[in-house]
């Protein structure tokens, strides 16, 4: 049975490292398929129950503060809070971490949920959270209570496709980064293999090649993550600033506190029960996308005879792992039909594509217990020693993390789960499967991997770009790590972050902010520059001398610092997508972003080109090219979908700040395709905070739109002009606070 959270333990961190290693009681296993129940007496006194521990206060914003009297009380309540204010996207993201989103969307999912199946079964999870120590079960337990008593309140909810929700389910999406692991492996790749493959000749290696090009162009991914030391701030408190580049709407703002030692604020990816990146009133968390190389491709030579397939380990032949996965989808009848694949592993991992005569197996971290613990855990840490021995689980794969407390530490971590391997093989690349010498080698000690700790220069910075610039002339040094211990290189934020930051001085909250959208555009440094020099150099006889004159006269001019009002960045910004767009082809195969590749590798006729396309576009757009950088780059909400339309007819915020391709801090970005003549971003600032700690923590913070999925609320679209200012709020983090700006106060189910 689920045990009582009457018995919940204190959940100091000691104590959950300590019983992360130890055994639990036996539970009993949820059945793979969800059906809809009606909740026994039994379990809804015991929902009812439970809300009765719990009070959700609403502030002004809508933003839930959710107090209870156990740690698993709060996630019970903060669960439920997630559900009312969109209880869709809770839902859509546990139908796509268990697999099952063909099922509503229909066939053409079906390889995006062998994807997740590959790595994440029902009874796999179920045995785990069997497994899983006592405290951890309680707060699994109490998550899935809080969303069916949700559901049970709320019968006019009709969920897609998921009626009622099992303590085991939570496992199946228990770190919640951007681009996580399991979606590095290519879904046309997977289709390729498993859809079109024909068996292999016997006696022959399989052979099967398939198209493994990845985009270097699309709107980057990521964060940025400040942490400012005492000596460079007025009030001689620690600053962090927390900025993740997310899709917008992909997490709200969540407070959640119990009488177990939890007072933990910040944002949560909808459907998960923790906080992903924030702070509590001692010590504070972001992440950033872009650690170490922790996804390693081994190539396979695979034989078949008698029809059955093996590899070549060392001197032996292995059999592969033949296991049938099921992938229901809803037909085209809307009737629920299935495909059954084949699917095979070796014991590197699950064989995803082919290349070149060989089959490739994909190995990565696959912890969810651990890591679950970890990013929970990691949320009641009040001091860095706390928080190093949470990172010493080591099983946050995909993210750096930048840290600042009380104590007046800051702190970076490049990575966290990084595998020891030979320096030998080039890890960028697939290895040799058959070759022992490419195994892993356990885990670096989190000592070994790239740290920083209260670095001399009082900054840490990174933007998803190279460590070695993190801390200026205190940063890490390139040549005392493997090469497979950091994967991206320099980019255009971080050199603008590293300059913003290096002389900083006296900071508070509100400059550390405005520091944070700092206007000026890094990466039309060099591109301006040779323009003018091509411009220069063009015969007086060239038509484009007469017609790009004022162009060229307003970039001329440009301090390259964006602005709602400005027009030579609406000029910049279309000749950098045109140069951009020309030149995608060529910097994929050259393997540079294009961004860098128009830096680098362009010519003068096609910068000169590109320039003329950009503002044919402003005018056939906008009736001139002079048309203030406002009046195109704008902010839109007006629907709940996941999957947002814009329109340009319909209300909008403009917004000065760019795309994070062009060195802008602050990120704005439309990664939708674009159906309007104007720009509605869509990727970039979504949940920002600034935070100070000192004896009491201040906070200030924004939200993309608003706290609500529902357009109907008055916290739908509240935030949104803010947002597009670049205007922050006060983070209310104390009950008095609270109190004073209170819109509602009610438990679960009233």
């Amino acid at each position: 049975m689920i045990p009582s959270r009457r018995f919940a333990p204190t959940l100091a961190l000691a104590a959950c490292m300590a019983a992360f290693a130890g055994a639990a009681p036996a539970v009993h296993a949820a059945p793979a398929a969800v059906v809809k129940q009606k909740a026994g007496h039994a379990e809804l006194a015991r929902w009812q129950d439970t809300a009765q521990r719990v009070t959700i206060m609403r502030d002004k914003w809508g933003i839930p503060h959710v107090f209870g009297k156990s740690d698993a009380d709060a996630v019970f309540g903060m669960i439920y809070a997630q559900a009312e204010d969109d209880f869709n996207r809770v839902e859509l993201n546990y139908i796509n971490s268990m697999g099952r989103l063909a099922e509503v969307e229909g066939e053409k999912e079906i390889w995006r949920d062998l994807r997740m199946k590959l790595y994440i079964q029902p009874a796999d999870m179920q045995a785990k959270f069997a497994a899983s120590p006592a405290w951890l079960q309680e707060l699994m337990s109490a998550w899935a209570d809080g969303l069916n008593f949700y559901l049970h309140t709320h019968p006019e909810v009709k969920p897609k496709l998921i009626t009622r929700f099992e303590p085991w389910m939570a496992l199946s999406f228990s770190e919640g980064s951007i681009g996580g692991d399991i979606e590095s492996i290519e879904l046309k790749d997977l289709e390729a293999f498993y859809g079109k493959r024909q068996p292999a000749t016997a006696g022959k290696v399989a052979n099967q090649v398939a198209d493994n090009t990845n985009s270097l162009d699309a709107e980057p991914r990521g964060s940025n993550g400040f942490a400012i030391a005492p000596k460079r701030t007025q009030a001689g408190h620690p600053l962090l600033m927390i900025n993740p580049h997310t899709s917008f709407y992909f997490r709200p703002e969540v407070h959640m506190v119990s009488e177990e030692g939890l007072n933990a604020y910040g944002a949560v990816t909808w459907g998960q029960f923790f906080i992903y990146q924030g702070f509590n009133e001692r010590a504070g968390w972001m992440h950033t996308s872009g650690g170490g190389d922790v996804i390693d491709e081994y190539l396979e030579t695979v034989t078949e005879r008698g029809g059955k397939f093996y590899y070549r380990y060392g001197q032996e032949e292995r059999a592969l792992r033949v296991v049938p996965i099921t992938l229901p989808y809803k037909a085209a009848d809307g009737k629920l039909a299935s495909r059954t694949v084949t699917a095979y592993f070796s014991h590197h991992g699950p064989i995803v594509r082919a290349e070149n005569g060989k089959w490739v197996a994909v190995k990565m971290m696959d912890e969810p217990i651990k890591a679950l613990t970890q990013s929970y855990s990691r949320t009641k840490a009040r001091n860095y020693e706390a928080f190093y021995q949470a990172m010493q689980l080591r099983t946050n794969s995909s993210n750096n993390t930048v840290y600042a407390d009380a104590d007046g530490n800051i702190a970076y971590f490049h990575g966290n789960f990084i595998p020891k391997r030979d320096t030998r093989f080039d890890w960028s690349k697939p290895v040799d499967g058959s070759n022992p010498a490419t195994e892993w080698q356990g885990l670096h000690e989190i000592k070994d991997t790239i740290t920083l700790f209260n670095p001399a220069s009082g900054y840490i910075s990174n933007t998803n770009n190279w460590p070695f610039s993190a801390s200026g002339a205190n940063s890490p040094k390139q040549a005392d790590y493997p090469a497979y211990m950091w994967s991206l290189p320099e980019n255009a934020r971080g050199i603008h972050a590293e300059r913003v930051l290096r002389d900083a001085k006296d900071l508070t909250l509100d400059s550390l902010i405005a520091a944070s959208y700092d206007s000026y555009l890094t990466a039309f440094e060099p591109l301006v520059p040779q323009l003018l020099r091509d411009y220069e150099a063009l015969p007086a006889a060239d038509a484009r001398k007469a017609a790009l004159k004022d162009q060229v006269a307003a970039l001329r001019g440009w301090n390259l610092r964006f602005g709602a009002d400005s027009v030579p960045t609406s000029l910049a910004v279309y000749w950098g997508q045109e140069m951009v767009a020309a030149a995608a082809p060529k910097a994929r195969a050259a393997g540079l972003p294009s961004v860098d590749y128009i830096t680098t590798r362009l010519d003068a006729q096609e910068r000169l080109d590109a320039l003329t396309r950009a503002s044919d576009k402003l005018a056939r757009d906008f009736g001139t090219w002079q048309t203030p950088w406002g009046e195109i780059n704008r902010f839109q909400r007006i629907s709940g979908d996941v999957d947002q339309q814009y329109d340009d007819s319909k209300p909008s915020y403009p917004v000065a700040f760019t795309s994070a391709h062009w060195g802008s801090l602050a990120s704005f970005g439309m990664v939708a395709k674009q159906k309007t003549k104007r720009i509605y971003g869509d990727r970039g600032n979504s949940f920002v905070a600034a935070v100070e700690f000192g004896p009491r923590v201040r906070a200030k913070s924004i939200l993309a739109g608003g706290q609500s999925g529902n357009p109907a609320s008055k916290h739908f679209a509240d935030q949104a002009e803010m947002y597009a200012r670049g205007e922050f709020k006060d983070v209310l983090f104390y009950k008095e606070d609270i109190r004073k700006a209170l819109e509602r106060q009610y438990h679960p189910g009233q």
